[in-house]
C-alpha cells in the first residue's frame, strides 16, 4: 500500500513498452463501459450503462436508510427514504461520462481504469430536486462548498476514506441537481447507487455520488482528496492542476457492419449505408457533429435528429455513405454551443482526464 506521504501526489504515468497491470485487469473486470451498439437506444438500458465503481459495492436496506444534512446549516435534517419520495417527483434524461473515458488511449499512458471511448450512458433518473432540501436547511450566508459522502469506503494512495465530491454552492443549488431513487423507471440497482444517488447533469461521473448518506455545507473550500487530488487536471506530478467538472463535447461512431471478434474491426458490403452515433456536451447543446471516412484527414457534416428528452441527454446524428472496396478508418467530432469541439489529437494530462479526442473505427469494405 502506498505511504501517507503519497497522498498529495497524483497516480504513476507507465513507462514507454508498459503493458496493461494485473491491477488494471482488474479494475476494468469490475467496471465496464457500454458496448458501442447499444447507442442504437434513446435510453440506455441499465445493465448496458458504463459503471465506474471505487471501493466496494455496499449493501443498503433502503426501508431504514437516511441522508442526513448538516454542517454551516440553520436546521440540521435527516430524512429517510420514504421522505423524499413525498417530495415534489421529477425525471431528468441525463447523459453520464467518466472523468477518465479515454485514458487508455493517452501515451504516456496514466495507470488507472483503462477506458478506451465506452465510459458512457444515458439514462432517466427520478427523484427530488437538491436545491429545495437545502434551502429547508438553511444556508449560511458564508457557505462555500456542499460535500456529498457515500457510503462506500476504501484506500486511495495510502489515504483511508468515504468516497466524497464537493461542488460549489451555486452548483448544489441549480434546479436541475436530482437526489435520485429510480433508473429508467426503476428502483436503483446496487451498482448504480441504489438506495440514493446524487445526479450532477453536465458534470463528468465523478461528482454524482452513488449510495448518497450524507451532505455537508462548508464555509470553505473543501480539501478531500476526490477534489484537491484525485480529479485534477495537471502536466506535472506537482503541479496543483485545476478541478475537473464539466463533460468536454464528445460523438461516438455505432460500428457500422459486424465485428472481427479479437479485433472489433467492423466488416461490411460496399453500397449505401448510414453511419449514426450520439454526440453530447456538458456546455450547452451539440449544435454540429463532423464525420471523418479518412482517420482526420477530410470531413463532411453530419445531420442532427431533434433533441430527445431534454438538454442533457445526448443527440443522435447520422451520415449517409456509399463506400467502395478498401480499408477506411471512421470518426465524428461535436461542436456545442460554446464554442468548443473535440480534438485529433488527444489533450494529454497526469489524470487522463476529459480525453475527448475523435475516436477511431477501423473498418473493412468488402465488395458485394
Amino acid at each position: 500500500m502506498s505511504t501517507v506521504e503519497d497522498a498529495s501526489r497524483p497516480s504513476r504515468v507507465a513507462g514507454p513498452d508498459e503493458g496493461i497491470s494485473h491491477e488494471e485487469l482488474q479494475l476494468a473486470a469490475r467496471n465496464h463501459g457500454i458496448p458501442l451498439e447499444a447507442l442504437s437506444y434513446d435510453v440506455t438500458p441499465a445493465g448496458l450503462h458504463y459503471l465506474l465503481i471505487h471501493y466496494d459495492i455496499p449493501v443498503l436496506d433502503a426501508a431504514a436508510h437516511t441522508l442526513t444534512v448538516d454542517g454551516a446549516v440553520a436546521t440540521p435534517l435527516t430524512v429517510d427514504l420514504a421522505a423524499l419520495r413525498e417530495r415534489p417527483r421529477v425525471t431528468h434524461r441525463v447523459t453520464l461520462e467518466c472523468a477518465g473515458n479515454g485514458r487508455a488511449l493517452l501515451r504516456p499512458r496514466p495507470v488507472s481504469q483503462p477506458w478506451l471511448v465506452e465510459a458512457v450512458g444515458n439514462a432517466e433518473w427520478t427523484g427530488t430536486p437538491l436545491a429545495p432540501l437545502l434551502r429547508e436547511a438553511g444556508l449560511d450566508a458564508d457557505a462555500v462548498d456542499v460535500v456529498f459522502t457515500g457510503a462506500d469506503h476504501g484506500f486511495e494512495r495510502g489515504v483511508e476514506q468515504d468516497y466524497q465530491r464537493a461542488l460549489p454552492v451555486a452548483d448544489a443549488l441549480r434546479g436541475e441537481v436530482l437526489l435520485a431513487y429510480e433508473m429508467n423507471g426503476a428502483p436503483l440497482l446496487p451498482q448504480h447507487g441504489a438506495p440514493l444517488r446524487l445526479i450532477v447533469p453536465g458534470w463528468y461521473g465523478m461528482a454524482h455520488v452513488k449510495w448518497l448518506r450524507r451532505i455537508t455545507v462548508l464555509t470553505r473550500t473543501f480539501d478531500g482528496y476526490q477534489n484537491a487530488v484525485a480529479y485534477r487536471l495537471r502536466q506535472e506530478p506537482d503541479d496543483p492542476g485545476v478541478p475537473v467538472t464539466r463533460i468536454a463535447p464528445r460523438a461516438l461512431v455505432r460500428p457500422p457492419g459486424v465485428p472481427d471478434f479479437m479485433s472489433r474491426v467492423r466488416v461490411l458490403r460496399s453500397g449505401p449505408c448510414t453511419v449514426d452515433g450520439r454526440a453530447w456536451s456538458g456546455y450547452g447543446p451539440v449544435v454540429s457533429v463532423e464525420v471523418t471516412t479518412d482517420g482526420g484527414d477530410t470531413w463532411a457534416p453530419a445531420r442532427l435528429d431533434d433533441p430527445v428528452g431534454g438538454e442533457w441527454a445526448w443527440r443522435r446524428w447520422w451520415y449517409d455513405w456509399t463506400p467502395q472496396p478498401g480499408r477506411y478508418v471512421l470518426g465524428a467530432r461535436a461542436t456545442d454551443a460554446s464554442g468548443r469541439s473535440q480534438p485529433v489529437e488527444p489533450p494529454w494530462n497526469r489524470g487522463g482526464f476529459a480525453n475527448n479526442l475523435v475516436q477511431r473505427v477501423d473498418v473493412v469494405v468488402l465488395a458485394d
